[in-house]
C-alpha cells in the first residue's frame, strides 16, 4: 500500500480512504490478519488518524473489517450466507446443519412466539392468557472461523415431542439433542420465515461478541407438521458478516 493523494478528490476523504483501503484488504492480506495500528496506517495514506477511525468503521459495517477485543483490527472472512428460502425442507439438527446446541431449558414462551405455536387457549395475548403447557427453549450457535455469527431459540411445544422421556441428569445439550432428535421423528409438512432488522439484546449481544443495542437480522421460522405449528425458532444473525440469500428467484417473495 503506498501513499494516496486525497486532496483532489471531491468525494468525503474518508468515503474514497475506504475504498482504497478495501482494495488492499483484497491484495495485500489474508483473513484474520491484524490491521497497523492506527498511527501507522494514517501516516502511510497521509490522512488524518480521524478520517481513518470514519473509514475503518465504515468498513467494520460492511463487514470488511472485525474490531476484536484483546487482539485489534482484523480482516474478516466471508460473509455468512444465510438461506432464508422455503424450499429446505429440513428440522433443526438434521441432515447438514451447522448449529451448535448449547443448552435447553423449559419455559413461558415471548407473548409473540406463544402466538405463532397457538398456546393461547381463548388466542387473545392481549386478554393475558397464559400458554398451555410447557415449552422447551433450545439455545443453539452458529460459527465460523471460530467466531459465533448467529444465535438461535427455538422452541418446541412439551406436544410436540410426546416420546421425550426426560430424566433428572437431562439437562443442557442432553436435554437439547433429545428434543431436536424426537421432533426430527414428525413429518415436516412445511415452513414459513419472516426477516427483519434488529438490535441486539444483552444475552445475544454477549455471545456474538458485539455490543448491546448493535445491528442484527432477526430471522423467525414457523416449522409446520400434522396441520400445525410444531416448533418456532428466533435466530438473531450478527448484520456485519452476514448476508441473506434467496434460493431460487422464483422462491421471493415481498410482503406489503
Amino acid at each position: 500500500m503506498g501513499t494516496t493523494q486525497l486532496e483532489s478528490v471531491p468525494e468525503p476523504k474518508y468515503w474514497h480512504l475506504k475504498t482504497v483501503i478495501g482494495e488492499a484488504l483484497d491484495s495485500e492480506f489474508e483473513v484474520g490478519e491484524i490491521l497497523p495500528n492506527e498511527r501507522e496506517l494514517a501516516a502511510r495514506f497521509g490522512v488524518a488518524r480521524a478520517t481513518l477511525r470514519q473509514a475503518l468503521e465504515q468498513l467494520e459495517l460492511e463487514g470488511r473489517l472485525q474490531r476484536r477485543r484483546g487482539v485489534g483490527t482484523t480482516v474478516a472472512p466471508p460473509r455468512v450466507g444465510v438461506d432464508v428460502s422455503t424450499a429446505q425442507h429440513q428440522w433443526p439438527g438434521a441432515g447438514e446443519d451447522t448449529w451448535q446446541a448449547v443448552d435447553c431449558t423449559s419455559l413461558v414462551p415471548p407473548v409473540a412466539v406463544a402466538r405463532l405455536l397457538d398456546l393461547h387457549a381463548d388466542h387473545d395475548a392481549e386478554a393475558g392468557a397464559e400458554p398451555v403447557g410447557p415449552v422447551y427453549a433450545v439455545r443453539r450457535l452458529r460459527a465460523t472461523h471460530g467466531q459465533a455469527v448467529a444465535a438461535e431459540q427455538l422452541y418446541v411445544p412439551a406436544a410436540s415431542v410426546p416420546g421425550l422421556i426426560v430424566t433428572p441428569a437431562m439437562t443442557g445439550q442432553a436435554l437439547a439433542r433429545g428434543v431436536l432428535r424426537e421432533l426430527q421423528r414428525l413429518p415436516l409438512e412445511g415452513q414459513d420465515r419472516a426477516v427483519e432488522l434488529g438490535s441486539a439484546r444483552a444475552d445475544d449481544a454477549k455471545e456474538l461478541d458485539r455490543l448491546p443495542g448493535a445491528p442484527v437480522l432477526v430471522v423467525t421460522t414457523r416449522y409446520l407438521s400434522e396441520g400445525r405449528t410444531a416448533a418456532v425458532s428466533v435466530a438473531t444473525y450478527r448484520a456485519d458478516t452476514c448476508r441473506l440469500t434467496f434460493g431460487d428467484v422464483g422462491d421471493l417473495q415481498i410482503a406489503s
